[in-house]
């Protein structure tokens, strides 16, 4: 496929992450930097988040295992994972984690497993994305080296 319909792909992608709320002008910046000479700058912010993000979701399903929650850690942890999300602009997760607040500070084990679930549905969608966008700059970049 040429570099050009590629190309039409990614921004097509772009657009569709941007209309749907999956990111905001912070990714938008993110995306900037790399145009301005830091080759691989997205692709390693990206993939830094996506292990850090993967590994808090892990820890905080771990910590509302637990048959005492506590809800500090898990206030902590979710804040963490808001602020890498807000980092990259990664909106819907970031939004996501911001929702999960009212159930930690209500003490409410149940509400927080809720919530833990649609902060992973967010991430596990931005994850995908975040791939597909990848994958397609690799592909442009072996056509334009």
């Amino acid at each position: 496929m040429a570099a050009a319909a590629l190309k039409g792909q990614l921004n097509t992608l772009l657009s569709s992450m941007f209309s749907e709320g999956l990111v905001d002008e912070q990714f938008q910046q993110l995306r900037m930097l790399q145009e301005d000479g830091a080759p691989g700058f997205v692709a390693e912010v990206v993939t830094l988040f996506c292990d850090d993000a993967d590994r808090i979701i892990a820890e905080i399903a771990n910590l509302l295992e637990q048959p005492v929650v506590d809800f500090d850690k898990v206030d902590g942890s979710v804040h963490q994972l808001k602020g890498s999300s807000a980092s990259v602009g990664a909106q819907k997760v970031k939004l996501s984690c911001m929702q999960f607040r009212q159930f930690y500070e209500a003490k409410s084990k149940d509400g927080c497993l809720m919530a833990l679930s649609v902060v992973r549905n967010a991430f596990y969608e931005m994850r995908s994305n975040f791939q597909t966008m990848l994958q397609l700059e690799q592909q442009i970049q072996a056509y334009d080296p």
